[in-house]
């Protein structure tokens, strides 16, 4: 393990004013977003999607500091034969990849989760560090119970997956690869925002004493948590600055200083929700690690709609992207404004 290594890598993820871009959308998920525009879900479709926010500038080398991949991806040449990672590497972004096989029932559990792939992940690792890697991501699904079910989530759902969490993230390190640990607390439901504060204080606090339990060091890694916010279903949703507010205490109630950076997963919000949450918690809080975004729908699902699968919109499609690009990145200095989104600044 080269710890020196690690936290570079990990610093440079969290850079001021630049956030992940999550491109690693299993083929079924990807399959749905076509869907949406009427194209088909072929390997070249795919490869032409992701080549184009790849060659996509500014957003790309000013606001983009590394991006996840799917297996398929991270092997992809583009149109041209050049591998898609060496055109992230070109524009000055990180490559990663995504190392989880997804997540199934957990066995003896009605309605809660396991994240599976740990088996073979060592040598997947080795692959992929000699592929480009240099970061992964791991996701556990933490669903919470409706209509006022506490029992859901579980200790022992909680306990799974954050032990599950650890172990991958010792083995990237020992692979020399940063993990991105990621618990998500999911949004869908009709929770209150306190519900999702307590369930995302129990997963942090449960994740950091198993990194610990295992030997995992903190300054090679990167949290990307889901931000403490009401149920989709919920009647009476939290506004942007209690999100925020209560984010940011369950955070350094449970996240040491240690940790270089967090990067927040958008869970399902509209683009420009997730774009105020974040600004709204670097605007106003004096914070002991970086805060950053790792969105994957939140970024690509405008330049998505525009793009529409056809070669002449490709410029139009770009432009989306970097607007949203642009609108994060502002966010993540605490310097965004709902107007830029109306005036196209």
């Amino acid at each position: 393990m080269d710890l020196d290594q690690l936290n570079e890598t990990a610093c440079a993820m969290v850079a001021p004013g630049k956030g992940l871009l999550a491109a690693d959308e299993s083929t079924g998920t990807i399959g749905k977003r076509f869907a949406s525009i009427d194209l088909e879900n072929t390997a070249d479709n795919r490869r032409d999607w992701r080549e184009m926010l790849f060659r996509t500038e500014p957003a790309m080398s000013e606001h983009v500091s590394g991006v996840i991949l799917y297996d398929e991806t991270i092997r992809q040449k583009s149109k041209d034969g050049t591998p898609l990672v060496k055109l992230i590497q070109d524009a000055g972004a990180i490559p990663g990849i995504k190392v989880d096989a997804g997540a199934k029932g957990l066995a003896g559990s009605d309605g809660e989760m396991i994240t599976e792939g740990l088996d073979g992940l060592r040598d997947r690792l080795a692959d992929y560090y000699g592929l480009g890697a240099r970061f992964a991501k791991w996701r556990a699904v933490i669903n919470i119970g409706r209509n006022g079910d506490e029992s859901m989530p579980s200790q022992y759902c909680i306990n799974t997956n954050m032990h599950a969490l650890a172990r991958y993230a010792a083995l990237c390190q020992e692979a020399n690869i940063v993990p991105i640990v990621e618990p998500e607390v999911i949004m869908d439901g009709d929770h209150s925002i306190e519900r999702c504060y307590e369930v995302t204080e129990f997963a942090l606090k449960t994740l950091y004493r198993e990194l610990f339990d295992q030997g995992v060091i903190l300054e090679g890694t990167i949290l990307k948590p889901n931000m403490v916010i009401s149920g989709t279903k919920n009647e009476d949703r939290a506004s942007i600055e209690e999100v925020a507010d209560m984010t940011m205490q369950c955070l350094a109630n449970c996240v040491p200083a240690a940790v270089p950076g967090i990067a927040f997963l958008s869970g399902g919000q509209s683009d420009e929700e997730a774009t105020a949450h974040l600004n709204a918690m670097t605007a106003n809080y004096d914070l002991p690690w970086p805060v950053s975004f790792s969105y994957g729908r939140a970024l690509q699902a405008a330049p998505l709609k525009v793009w529409a699968g056809k070669p002449g919109n490709v410029d139009a499609a770009q432009a989306a992207f970097n607007h949203r690009a642009r609108m994060n990145s502002l966010a993540s200095l605490g310097e965004y404004d709902a107007a830029m989104e109306k005036n196209g600044a």
